[in-house]
């Protein structure tokens, strides 16, 4: 099986179309340990299928931890796909993902862009896409998002987030998106939002928002529990 065949077959295409380009904000949105960090890692390893370089910024978790999910991943696609050789895909990952860890309380967007600046000034990764996983969006004030939607606009880069509500905390924006980002939905291009199945058979995706040409608001994608991979979209709860 091809790259192709692989994009293809991503039931992320929906939310994420693979001639995606230039600068974007997306944000998924849960509470803890719904599958959040997993969901990142699909969309990472979409865009490195796609050709893309991705920098996966982890906030509060060790290197080790954050590979271990992408490996995870990538032995869950091999197994679902029915994937042969996957020599030649697991290296193209390693090449083309750099994994970048800060402790909550050192992270910023000038401690950010100064580790940045050592990369790609010396020609050793410049990423098209950044995962940005483990921001406390409680504790970031609107100006500290803001600031990261102007250097993802001066990278000319994709940015995704994650963040983690709380069940007590019942403040949602007009459209529905939940606090603590109800109130910085404007900063963000595409806003998805996890929730149990009632019966827990299943995660839903559900897309609040999306402002990009692929217009997939309104979706509702699917993730299987047991392995926090993405559904195909046809294989229904």
């Amino acid at each position: 099986m091809t790259n192709q065949d692989l994009m293809e077959k991503n039931p992320l295409r929906a939310l994420y179309p693979k001639d995606d380009a230039g600068p974007r904000m997306g944000l998924v949105i849960s509470r803890a340990g719904l599958g959040k960090t997993a969901i990142l890692v699909q969309i990472a390893l979409d865009r490195i299928l796609c050709g893309k370089k991705v920098l996966h910024v982890s906030i509060g978790q060790n290197l080790e931890k954050t590979k271990t999910w992408y490996d995870d991943i990538f032995k869950a696609i091999v197994t679902n796909l029915e994937l042969g050789d996957s020599l030649a895909l697991a290296d193209a990952i390693n090449r083309n993902r750099l994994i970048m860890t800060f402790n909550a309380s050192s992270f910023s967007r000038p401690k950010l862009e100064e580790r940045l600046n050592d990369l790609v000034y010396q020609n050793i990764f410049t990423p098209d896409c950044i995962i940005i996983d483990g921001l406390d969006f409680f504790q970031a004030d609107r100006q500290a998002i803001a600031d990261l939607r102007e250097l993802a606009e001066a990278l000319q880069s994709s940015f995704w987030f994650s963040a983690t509500r709380r069940r007590e905390d019942q403040r949602t924006s007009d459209t529905g998106v939940p606090a603590p980002c109800h109130e910085v939905e404007d900063l963000f291009d595409t806003i998805v939002l996890l929730r149990p199945d009632k019966d827990d058979r299943c995660i839903g995706l559900d897309v609040l928002k999306d402002t990009t040409p692929n217009g997939a608001a309104g979706k509702v994608l699917n993730l299987d529990p047991a392995t926090l991979m993405l559904k195909d979209p046809f294989d229904r709860c």
